[in-house]
């Protein structure tokens, strides 16, 4: 595949969300599927309530019908397993979401799917994502990012699997709190797991799939950068947290996922640390957790604390390159 290709994949993309966008947010809108706000987050945040979410689904309709199109022209002429492995986790995760975004909004349930109810799905997905990538004789090594080595896992490799799937998904879900946040780090660390899938050895399936995200994402940002005139609920949150893992899990990148997605690790350690801190200490150590409403209560504008996450995911994707190709 050439660049000529890899570009093409994102303007598709982008086009295929922007269209459908003023279609399905006016039929979202009708249906009432608005935002319910959390009463203890921040209060400036009350004004959002009503906007309409699950805008999830035409992340994936947009994610899904490019990559067909594209692995159908470009690729081996057909579906290979490694599409159709992100295609499931993709569409799974998604339908996860989609699920708990529909009681939120329908049923007025702020909390949407109960936490075992979320993590039973998420298991099971991964687990079927593991067993596929069995049957495929998949190797269940990971290797050290800049170097040859490498440490045979057996069946270690399915517990990280199903950890990674399950830990990314849940990590990505925290990131989308603020208009554009999700969309715009999703994308630059796509984007970089697609330049490691096309160079150097290059996986024609997979770089489709993740360069179609970014360009699914970039076109949602259009309407979901400040102030915001859409969210994607958990349908998108759910489903591109899944997704990344298996990109990085196929590439063989799996370390890597923990530098390219370190705005996904910083927020969700934020949460970990002030949940534990507070148990044990009764004080809290930031004013609120994730990481971004933190910054959003010391004074920082909503659009300060976007661009500057964004800045930091361009550095880790920076980084993850850097060290998988001129230190590989």
């Amino acid at each position: 595949m050439n660049i000529t290709v890899l570009i093409l994949t994102i303007a598709i993309a982008f086009l295929i969300t922007v269209l459908l966008s003023p279609i399905l947010i006016p039929f979202l809108r009708r249906l009432k599927f608005g935002q319910s706000i959390r009463e203890e987050g921040p209060k400036s945040h009350m004004k959002k309530t009503g906007t309409p979410t699950m805008g999830g689904i035409m992340i994936v309709l947009s994610i899904v019908i490019t990559s067909i199109i594209l692995a159908n022209k470009y690729g081996d002429g057909e579906i290979g397993y490694e599409l159709g492995l992100l295609l499931f986790v993709l569409l799974g995760y998604g339908l996860l979401g989609f699920l708990d975004d529909f009681i939120k909004v329908a049923l007025k349930r702020n909390l949407g799917l109960t936490s075992k109810q979320k993590m039973l799905g998420q298991l099971v997905i991964a687990i079927i994502f593991y067993l596929i990538l069995k049957n495929h004789g998949f190797p269940t090594y990971i290797q050290i990012p800049g170097t040859d080595i490498k440490w045979e896992m057996g069946f270690g490799y399915a517990i990280l699997i199903i950890f990674m799937l399950v830990g990314a998904s849940n990590a990505v879900n925290l990131t989308d709190g603020l208009d554009g946040l999700l969309s715009g780090t999703a994308a630059i660390a796509f984007g970089a797991f697609g330049i490691l899938a096309w160079y150097p050895n290059p996986q024609a399936e997979v770089t489709i799939f993740a360069l179609a995200v970014v360009g699914a994402l970039l076109g949602f940002l259009v309407f979901n950068a400040h102030p915001a005139k859409v969210f994607m609920g958990d349908t998108g949150s759910l489903a591109l947290g899944g997704s990344i893992a298996a990109v990085a899990i196929l590439t063989k990148l799996e370390v890597l996922l923990v530098i390219i997605g370190g705005v996904f690790v910083m927020e969700t350690l934020s949460v970990i640390i002030q949940v534990i801190s507070f148990k044990t200490t009764g004080k809290r150590v930031f004013k609120m957790s994730p990481l971004h409403h933190h910054y959003e209560l010391v004074g920082w504008s909503e659009w300060r604390v976007v661009t500057t996450f964004w800045s930091i995911g361009l550095i880790f994707a920076a980084l993850g390159i850097y060290i998988e190709v001129w230190l590989g």
